[in-house]
């Protein structure tokens, strides 16, 4: 891979990483779009990173297609698919471990303890193995954005991070590999995790300022459509990723909530 790369970089070419866990989905695929307009050569590397997946979650059971995803990869016109093995990412006696202190601890680092870890760990790895000069995350997974995005700063890794819009279904419910998990009925009743966030922005543009009518609201959104397992309803500041009890400046409104065996998360950004 970094042969192929620094060949590449010797003929003027630049190059774009899309890191994904496969499955792919049309979210992955827009990656790949804005990707090849950033660039001159697109890597998409696939790997379900064991380092973020706690003992009681969905490793062993998260869905992977490695046939469906090359024909959908070459489709879209990537240049590499990189799928390294985990014995090669990890190899014996592999200790080293990345930790970005301060915005790991909330939201889904609270229940989910070591994941950003495990994510921050085999995102450089694979940047220092493919040598992109741009890096593609999605919005929906927003905490990871600006997690890795001050990881790769404050390490001085030379390359630039574009975060690019969460993409929904025609029903507003967010794209996710985990949506697979869900029957029809829980899928209905999941679209309640979208509507509370719009129902949030529409008083944001309303006027409403105070965080916690704001969260009430998205609440009341999410009990009425039958979502009952909430594991949180967030108003953050988007770039430092603390809570706000007036929203001021670019503003993180985020959910996370388990419907059947699926743990969804969602957000909206919004500049006041």
């Amino acid at each position: 891979m970094r042969c192929w790369s620094r060949q590449a970089r010797a003929r003027g070419k630049t190059i774009a990483l899309v890191p994904t866990m496969g499955f792919l989905h049309e979210g992955h695929l827009s990656l790949v779009r804005r990707a090849r307009k950033q660039s001159d050569a697109v890597v998409m590397s696939i790997f379900v990173n064991p380092l973020q997946f706690g003992p009681k979650e969905d490793f062993k059971v998260y869905p992977r297609d490695l046939k469906r995803d090359r024909e959908l990869a070459r489709r879209e016109g990537c240049d590499v698919l990189f799928v390294p093995p985990s014995r090669q990412v990890y190899p014996k006696g592999f200790l080293t471990r990345v930790h970005v202190e301060g915005l790991q601890e909330g939201l889904c680092g609270a229940s989910r303890p070591g994941h950003f870890t495990g994510v921050c760990t085999v995102v450089l790895k694979l940047v220092n193995m493919v040598e992109p000069h741009v890096v593609l995350f999605g919005q929906k997974d927003a905490q990871q954005a600006v997690i890795l995005r001050r990881m790769l700063r404050d390490l001085n890794v030379d390359v630039k991070v574009v975060v690019c819009p969460t993409l929904r279904e025609r029903d507003g419910l967010a794209m996710s590999s985990r949506n697979r998990y869900l029957s029809d009925v829980e899928r209905k009743k999941a679209l309640a995790i979208s509507r509370s966030l719009f129902a949030a922005r529409e008083l944001v543009r309303g006027g409403e300022r105070r965080a916690g009518r704001i969260k009430r609201k998205m609440k009341e959104t999410l009990s009425r459509g039958g979502i009952t397992r909430v594991e949180y309803v967030a108003v953050m500041d988007a770039r430092e990723l603390v809570p706000l009890s007036v929203v001021r400046g670019e503003v993180l409104i985020a959910v996370a909530a388990r419907v059947g065996k699926a743990r969804l998360i969602d957000n909206l950004k919004v500049r006041v």
